[in-house]
């Protein structure tokens, strides 16, 4: 499924999904929430939130609960195979601590926390979940992030757009999920043992082009929140996990 793509909050099924067919009136639809702790007094930097969303996605897919005849395998599937949104909520104290005791994973960044639950339908959210703010999450990096360590895949941000944290984190999530379907279960493993280490930047103006016409997978926004229709992250192989394609650069 190289270079799928697919729009992590609001876009259908891309036309040629082996479930778009599948998605009927009758069959309810999921979305995977994510929720992020946001104390105002110590927020994380954006690009550890960044990360660390998508290393949150990536943990749940490959969670023994979310396959075979895991406990949230079902609803997996049924979210996989059909639109694949994912919606991020901000939380702090006593919303947090609600926050942790439903049913999820808590994957934690540099300073970053990021809470992702199970598919639940899209008129079904937990009350606890569903009173969380979504829009308007914003964060800022208090120093410019280190090049990307040759080892791990990057997901590059499309430099011409701007974006609230919390879309990004949706977007981030998305790629990493694009890259995921792309891997060999060995390949899997190894960058699941390593507790799938990963970079999120922006791209340079110059590559941005070569990135998203060089067959690496891409994500594609609907256009629906914040912008307008268009590719916003490509996903660049690691030397050592994530395998995937890298830009020859000059």
């Amino acid at each position: 499924m190289l270079g799928r793509v697919s729009e992590p909050l609001d876009i259908p099924a891309a036309a040629d999904s082996p479930a778009a067919a599948a998605v009927t009136a009758a069959a309810p639809e999921y979305v995977l929430p994510l929720v992020v702790h946001l104390e105002k007094e110590e927020p994380p930097g954006r690009t550890d939130a960044l990360q660390t969303a998508a290393r949150a996605v990536l943990t749940l897919l490959a969670d023994p609960r979310a396959t075979g005849a895991g406990e949230w395998a079902a609803v997996v599937e049924a979210w996989q195979d059909a639109r694949i949104r994912k919606v991020v909520r901000r939380a702090r104290r006593g919303e947090w601590r609600r926050a942790e005791a439903l049913p999820g994973i808590t994957v934690t960044g540099t300073a970053a926390e990021v809470r992702v639950y199970p598919p639940v339908p899209l008129d079904g959210w937990p009350k606890d979940l569903a009173k969380l703010q979504v829009s308007g999450t914003d964060l800022d990096d208090p120093a410019p992030p280190p090049a990307p360590a040759p080892g791990a895949p990057v997901l590059w941000l499309n430099p011409g757009l701007e974006m609230t944290a919390g879309k990004t984190m949706a977007q981030a999530g998305h790629a990493a999920q694009l890259a995921w379907w792309e891997l060999t279960a060995d390949q899997r493993a190894a960058w699941a043992a390593a507790g799938f280490p990963l970079a999120v930047r922006t791209a340079d103006p110059a590559d941005w082009r070569r990135l998203t016409a060089s067959g690496l997978p891409v994500v594609r926004d609907a256009g629906f929140t914040e912008i307008a229709p268009g590719l916003t992250v490509a996903v660049e192989g690691g030397e050592r996990y994530c395998p995937l394609p890298r830009l020859r650069r000059p």
